[in-house]
């Protein structure tokens, strides 16, 4: 942030006042995504017996909304930039020293992001993302005062601007809509659905088959939910040794796994389920 504020105060640009002011808007939401990270780590309560996973979403979705104010403050000073044209001092100097913040950036965000998917955190993906775009606007900004350079067009300066703003106003609302949909309880993935699919159909010998099938994700946790068909005839220590047997699987296999299983005896079987191999 100090680095990036620094371009700014040198040369006095405006793509660069851009992009220092998306990195105050990285240190606030860095600090909601520890604190929402060290709360949604804490195990379950009595007032929250599933636990305190969402968090993490509360967190992503105030990301996504700074990103958005910090757009509009961006279009703000375009608009000045505009009717006010700018010349701009040392652009050079500016432009390597906006550069090194550039390359800290995209080694961070590359580490938030790999960890996040790793962990499943949304909070840490967001930010990664978060700092993706910076990187990203950064590099257009280098280039457009490259250009203001070469050319010695001082209007190329905002618009260069404008399309960061623009560019950070996409990411912040990609940002929200991602983390509205984990707080609306939004179903896991096809593919991570179709792996727990196979992990339970492998390790449910002695059921007939499983139905109604339920995920959600909730941070780092999945909920998986579903009805176990067995025969009628068996006994109720010898079906909850198979749901411990699948359970035991899809924790080992599936991370963060949280388990229900209501077993059914074979009149309920449906036939459209999926048949145990």
């Amino acid at each position: 942030m100090f680095i990036k504020y620094a371009a700014y105060h040198i040369t006095g640009s405006v793509a660069l006042y851009s992009d220092a002011l998306e990195s105050i808007v990285n240190v606030v939401t860095a600090v909601a995504a520890l604190v929402a990270i060290r709360i949604g780590a804490k195990p379950a309560d009595d007032d929250h017996p599933f636990g305190h996973h969402k968090a993490e979403y509360f967190s992503a979705v105030l990301e996504g909304v700074l990103i958005v104010l910090a757009a509009l403050l961006i279009f703000r000073e375009v608009w000045f930039a505009f009717q006010q044209p700018r010349h701009l001092n040392a652009p050079l100097v500016g432009m390597a020293i906006n550069a090194v913040s550039t390359m800290l950036n995209a080694g961070w965000c590359l580490v938030l992001i790999r960890l996040g998917r790793q962990w499943r955190s949304p909070a840490l993906v967001a930010d990664g993302w978060h700092l993706y775009t910076d990187v990203i606007t950064s590099v257009g900004v280098l280039v457009g005062l490259g250009l203001v350079v070469l050319t010695g067009w001082a209007v190329l300066d905002p618009v260069m601007g404008a399309v960061v703003a623009a560019n950070i106003l996409w990411a912040g609302w990609k940002v929200v809509r991602e983390s509205v949909d984990g707080l609306m309880d939004k179903a896991a993935s096809t593919e991570l659905e179709t792996e727990i699919r196979a992990v339970i159909s492998g390790h449910a010998q002695g059921a007939i088959e499983f139905h109604d099938l339920r995920t959600r994700a909730a941070g780092q946790a999945i909920f998986i939910e579903f009805h176990m068909v067995v025969p009628a005839a068996m006994s109720v220590a010898d079906s909850h040794e198979i749901c411990d047997r699948v359970e035991e699987a899809l924790r080992r296999e599936i991370a963060g796994a949280r388990i229900v299983i209501h077993v059914e005896p074979e009149e309920k079987a449906k036939n459209e389920g999926v048949a145990v191999l």
